[in-house]
């Protein structure tokens, strides 16, 4: 006997609707991590592809042919990333040559510290080295673990390095196939809200890496100049890396501040360079989150802090320190959708930095208590 569907709605209880919406989420977490080798690279690729797209743009209205186009896009990409590579390696192996010179400072300040510590609170100065021994051998033990990990996360940095110029490549070749391909998967009545979202998630991720380029770039400058008048050593190298980490939303700025008030406590005789540092990266810190951010990153991705935290993290755990640079940009094209979708509109409202104040919640609340006339 024949099964006629009609168009009529399925009405599931709320629990039922919880149970698909956690088992789906279950299933699409494990394949983000069980395939992280395969997505990062394609969600990487699109993003700098998205970024490639004007200068492909620009290229072919030069009537240039679409391969070439493409093609010296993508080099231009690869000779700028190879250039940061080789500029930071550089800095790297001067901070390299006078590594047994930092070590030994860094074991004359410990053993003060250890002498201080026996001194001010009275212990013995022998468990403190013993305390200190059998952490290190619980640090010797750990090894293995802490290197199996690092060897995985080069490998996977390795993948990366080696098809991102192929998805990049790839991905601009068949874009219009692709747009296509979202054209077609939605119905007719969609389209215009469909092409909505893709703009705007375009402009999002546009101006978003564009602008944290640019501050990437003035942070870096900043601390470099900041740190080299307070005569830190290794300057160039920990202001370029406090710049990146600054990249990270909120955790990236706390260990960017940490790693050269290190550097100044080792290598200076004074402890004052210490505060020095501390107090020129809250300065920078001031400027960067009340006038570089405000006019070059922050109006492109309103995604409030709460959120920021929450998914940092969480794209820390699934994908590690890739997954943190791709988790804000990702969570901005989320709430993109989300914001064109009418029973998704909530969770967009969620993600937002528009906080209601507590006095038009009371007045909603009081307007519904008064009886219907």
């Amino acid at each position: 006997m024949p099964i006629f569907f009609t168009n009529t709605i399925l009405k599931l209880p709320f629990y039922a609707k919880f149970a698909l919406v956690a088992i789906g989420a279950y299933a699409l977490i494990c394949t983000m991590y069980i395939g992280q080798h395969i997505i990062l690279p394609i969600l990487y690729a699109t993003i700098i592809a998205i970024l490639l797209n004007p200068l492909v743009n620009f290229l072919l209205r030069l009537k240039l042919n679409k391969t070439l186009a493409i093609g010296i896009a993508v080099i231009v990409a690869i000779l700028i990333i190879f250039f940061l590579l080789y500029f930071i390696s550089m800095q790297v192996s001067l901070f390299s040559e006078t590594y047994p010179k930092l070590k030994g400072k860094f074991n004359a300040t410990s053993e003060h510290f250890i002498h201080w510590v026996s001194i001010r609170f009275n212990i013995e100065t022998s468990k403190i080295d013993a305390w200190i021994t059998n952490t290190e051998n619980e640090a010797i033990n750990n090894i293995g673990s802490a290197i199996s990990q690092t060897l995985s996360t080069i490998s996977s940095v390795l993948t990366i390095v080696v098809l991102l110029p192929v998805y990049l490549f790839m991905i601009l070749f068949y874009r219009d196939l692709l747009l296509e391909f979202i054209k077609r998967i939605f119905n007719i009545s969609y389209h215009s809200t469909v092409f909505e979202v893709l703009t705007n998630s375009k402009k999002i991720i546009q101006s978003y890496l564009v602008g944290l380029l640019l501050e990437a770039a003035i942070i870096a400058t900043l601390n470099s100049i900041g740190l080299l008048c307070l005569g830190v050593d290794y300057a160039i190298i920990l202001g370029i890396t406090g710049a990146l980490l600054n990249i990270i939303p909120y955790i990236g700025g706390v260990i960017a501040t940490a790693l050269p008030m290190l550097i100044a406590f080792v290598t200076k005789d004074s402890s004052s360079s210490a505060i020095f540092v501390l107090i020129l990266y809250l300065s920078i810190q001031f400027i960067d989150n009340h006038f570089i951010i405000p006019r070059i990153v922050a109006s492109k991705v309103k995604i409030n802090a709460l959120i920021s935290i929450i998914v940092v993290l969480f794209g820390g755990a699934l994908w590690g320190i890739p997954g943190m640079f791709l988790s804000i940009p990702l969570t901005a094209i989320i709430k993109v959708i989300c914001d064109h979708i009418e029973p998704m509109k909530p969770w967009g409202f969620l993600l937002g930095n528009i906080v209601p104040t507590a006095s038009k919640l009371k007045f909603d609340f009081i307007k519904k208590k008064q009886p219907n006339k």
